[in-house]
């Protein structure tokens, strides 16, 4: 893809996009084109390295933009740790956040720096996506399997009733730095720690429901790993949980939302134990699983893999696929 003809390295950039690159070689190109065809131009492009196994794609990928780009090197750390070294030497007042593999609409800084600087102002200000696997884009927003409901709150975030989609942040690098950056002893949730550490710290957090980003979905990629997520979630929870200055409903909404992800993670778990036709273990995991949900449904699998677990296993396979 070509670069835009009018994207210029900005001077002085009101934005600083941050790009942490691993293993994204197939994808950077794209990723780099949708943030150089924004219709904003005062920003600055970061792109960290963070000992990439495919470097050497990579940086192929991103010669014709090296005139365009900050381009960063470092050994593998983590996405964390890849913020961080980005944010470090960022210019901007604002920090946008783009994973190496997704794409801004045209309109992204645009739309988000007026919701940003509008009245009353923000701190944070995050938007809507939609997956896109391979060229297909997905029919249904992240919003709408992930709401935002309601003003955000440590306890609106802690049980998922608002959940911030990283590709679409954009922050004051300040607010950022005042709370300590990224938490790099997270592999994943990292994003997650810092939104609940912001607004502990009472960071303003706005969004509209409006879809500025396509997230893409691939296998290998975090967001095709669910397990991984909220294994990641749980521990950022666990975390916040040892803080001292939590509120009551935050406490109980911190417990409440780890039996509900550990309970899920047993009902992934199973699925993927059918699928493999591990029936005992399959058997087991949903039996974890409906102790929490109570559900007739995990009752009704629970009952099939004592008598029919075959059966089940097709009827499975032809949902599934």
């Amino acid at each position: 893809m070509p670069t835009p003809a009018k994207a210029t390295r900005a001077a002085d950039p009101l934005v600083s996009v941050i790009i942490p690159a691993y293993k994204v070689a197939a994808f950077i190109n794209a990723t780099l084109s949708s943030v150089l065809a924004q219709t904003f131009t005062n920003y600055e492009v970061i792109v960290i390295n963070d000992g990439s196994p495919d470097t050497e794609d990579l940086e192929r990928e991103i010669a014709p933009y090296t005139e365009l780009i900050t381009y960063i090197r470092q050994p593998n750390k983590g996405a964390g740790a890849a913020r961080n070294s980005g944010i470090r030497v960022a210019r901007g007042e604002f920090i946008a956040f783009l994973d190496g593999d997704d794409l801004w609409l045209p309109n992204f800084l645009e739309q988000q720096l007026s919701l940003i600087g509008g009245v009353g102002g923000f701190d944070l200000v995050y938007a809507d996506a939609v997956n896109l696997q391979g060229s297909q884009l997905s029919r249904i927003t992240n919003m709408d399997v992930n709401p935002s409901n309601g003003v955000v709150t440590p306890e609106s975030l802690i049980a998922g009733t608002c959940v911030v989609i990283t590709s679409s942040v954009i922050a004051r690098r300040q607010s950022i730095l005042d709370v300590g950056l990224f938490d790099e002893n997270f592999p994943n949730s990292q994003d997650f720690d810092l939104w609940l550490r912001l607004t502990k710290q009472g960071a303003r957090i706005g969004y509209q429901k409006k879809v500025l980003v396509h997230r893409r979905i691939y296998e290998g990629s975090l967001a095709s790993n669910p397990i991984k997520s909220f294994e990641g979630e749980i521990s950022v929870l666990e975390k916040t949980n040892l803080r001292n200055d939590l509120t009551a409903a935050e406490s109980s909404a911190i417990v409440s939302t780890i039996e509900l992800r550990r309970a899920t993670i047993e009902v992934i778990r199973g699925k993927q134990q059918l699928s493999a036709g591990e029936f005992d273990s399959a058997l087991a995991t949903f039996k974890v699983a409906n102790d929490y949900y109570q559900s007739w449904k995990l009752r009704l699998v629970v009952f099939s893999l004592r008598v029919a677990p075959r059966l089940l296993q097709r009827v499975y396979s032809l949902r599934a696929s």
